[in-house]
């Protein structure tokens, strides 16, 4: 038996036309106005000036210089995690990516301030799971605190990065 045509005002058994016409121009509308506010914020952004170092990225590079000689001495203080001697390898892998993060993000590197940020993110995260399982006040306390500094700094952060990105794409001044 042959197939029944569709109906020239349907597709799929669904009624097709002005309805959908509305819908498709008020999402080419709001992707527009979307595109139009990107632009904005984009043209009010304020490259870094040569030698400049926003607080947000002077702090994140001495929490960043602080945890990784923290995780140092404590690995040569023969510090137990959970009764156990950490992983040598481990502290020192960690440490020195931390380490290269901050001398990264000094250097105003756009990969040193993401990485750092995905790391702050992850903690964040680590911190607030945590609190489902914290037992004390002390615990609830740290929790707290480093889900509120981490995500501070971690939202103070994304600007920097905002702010490298423009460094890096403003037109160079001919030399001459």
């Amino acid at each position: 038996m042959p197939e029944p045509e569709e109906h020239p005002g349907r597709r799929n058994g669904a009624v097709v036309g002005r309805a959908t016409d509305e819908r498709e121009d008020r999402m080419a509308r709001a992707y527009a106005r979307a595109r139009e506010r990107d632009a904005e914020a984009r043209a009010q952004l304020e490259p870094l000036a040569p030698g400049e170092r926003p607080t947000a990225l002077v702090v994140a590079v001495v929490v960043a210089a602080l945890i990784a000689l923290a995780n140092l001495a404590l690995l040569m203080a023969g510090w137990e995690v959970d009764g156990q001697d950490p992983s040598t390898t481990g502290v020192l892998l960690f440490a020195a990516l931390i380490l290269a993060a901050a001398v990264g993000m000094w250097q105003r590197r756009y990969w040193a301030v993401l990485g750092f940020e995905a790391l702050l993110g992850i903690g964040v995260a680590y911190a607030g799971l945590s609190l489902l399982v914290a037992t004390n006040v002390a615990a609830i306390v740290l929790c707290v605190a480093v889900m509120g500094a981490g995500g501070i700094l971690f939202w103070k952060l994304v600007r920097v990065m905002a702010r490298i990105q423009a460094t890096a794409r403003r037109p160079r001044d001919p030399v001459g």
